[in-house]
């Protein structure tokens, strides 16, 4: 007598924390900055100029003349000397971007 039962609630919803997208942030952005210069190189650009017959010279001699600060110097410089700090945070940027974007749309459709 004078005892009161307490119960518990049993439906409570458990909060899921989703991983996905920043896992594939991390990877996307990774992959980005080890992928660009092996992409550079394989077009054209390498570490001696532009290779004769290649994509890169294709593209240097549709777009000559060629100025410093173009898409064709940027890649050449890419391909000989690598992405620096600046390049690797806008490639990484870019590849987390899109990796955050891939992981959102298998998540969706988890």
């Amino acid at each position: 007598v004078g005892q009161e039962k307490h119960t518990i609630p049993t439906n409570r919803q458990e909060k899921k924390i989703n991983v996905l997208p920043g896992i594939c942030a991390v990877v996307g952005g990774v992959t980005a900055v080890v992928a660009a210069p092996v992409v550079v190189s394989v077009v054209g650009f390498g570490t001696g100029g532009i290779l004769a017959g290649s994509w890169a010279a294709s593209m240097m001699s549709t777009l000559a003349p060629v100025g410093a600060g173009g898409l064709v110097a940027t890649l050449q410089s890419v391909g000989a000397a690598g992405l620096g700090v600046t390049g690797s945070t806008v490639v990484s940027t870019i590849g987390a971007g899109v990796g955050t974007g891939v992981g959102a749309v298998v998540n969706r459709f988890r």
